[in-house]
């Protein structure tokens, strides 16, 4: 089993993203699986010109940038993978610049004047599907708590997996990142204990990712918890903005003495 990660955090592997594909790996590499992570922010990744070079018959499916960036090299790793990992921060309520940089340059590999139909019923095109249709797992991280902060990031993937033909195996979600200290305070682990219960879920997903090609549902249902202390009455009453203005209010104040 081989797993690839791409990490789209333009911190690199200094981040939180990071930390976080280092958590599950340790379970995958554990469980035998040959892990690797490509880090965008490190490599070269030119940006879609809409040229339709690759398109045209003297080029066709051939880049203008092939020999000038680090894109077809990381187009070769996921082909030689058995499961993608697409890892992005948030970034005003989408993925990564480098994240999308990065896919937009899928564009070269499909030809665009050989229309198909996808297993699920969408008119598309060709696609190289050694490329485009590996399982693949996202794994989305932010530092609100909102649910409605990841949601246009999940949405993009769930149509990428319905045209690329490319089965979703596992959806991690890891928000209040800022309030966890981006895995690097203890103390804050010590507030919220929670938290070693969410890194001890990623280690497991990387070990069902190696011997079971997904994540279970029990395992990302514990990834992605809320790690803060809100009973559950609370949690539901955060839907009504009357409660959700007093309870920042309190939260406020709280991380203030913090």
């Amino acid at each position: 089993m081989k797993i690839v990660a791409i990490n789209s955090s333009h911190r690199g592997d200094n981040g939180y993203t990071r930390f976080l594909i280092d958590k599950l790996f340790q379970g995958a590499t554990e469980a035998g699986a040959n892990c690797e992570v490509v880090s965008l922010a490190r490599l070269k990744i030119n940006r879609c010109i809409g040229c339709q070079d690759c398109h045209s018959n003297e080029h066709n499916l051939k880049c203008v940038y092939d020999d000038k960036d680090d894109v077809r090299n990381i187009f070769n790793k996921m082909i030689e993978a058995n499961i993608i990992l697409f890892a992005t921060p948030v970034y005003i309520f989408s993925m990564s610049g480098l994240m999308k940089t990065f896919l937009d340059r899928i564009n070269a590999t499909g030809d665009c004047n050989d229309l198909q139909l996808s297993k699920s019923g969408l008119i598309f095109h060709h696609i190289d599907h050694q490329i485009c249709s590996k399982p693949f797992v996202v794994l989305v991280c932010c530092d609100n708590w909102e649910n409605e902060t990841p949601k246009n990031v999940l949405s993009y993937f769930k149509t990428y997996s319905k045209f690329m033909d490319a089965p979703q195996v596992g959806v991690l979600v890891r928000k209040s990142g800022k309030i966890v200290g981006h895995g690097k305070n203890a103390e804050k682990e010590k507030i919220y204990p929670k938290i070693q219960e969410v890194y001890k879920a990623y280690y497991q997903a990387g070990k069902e990712l190696a011997t079971a090609g997904k994540i279970r549902r029990a395992t990302q249902k514990q990834a992605n918890q809320n790690i803060l202390p809100i009973p559950t009455v609370a949690q539901f009453l955060m839907n009504f903005k009357f409660f959700k203005i007093k309870m920042f209010g309190m939260i406020k104040v709280k991380s203030k003495e913090m």
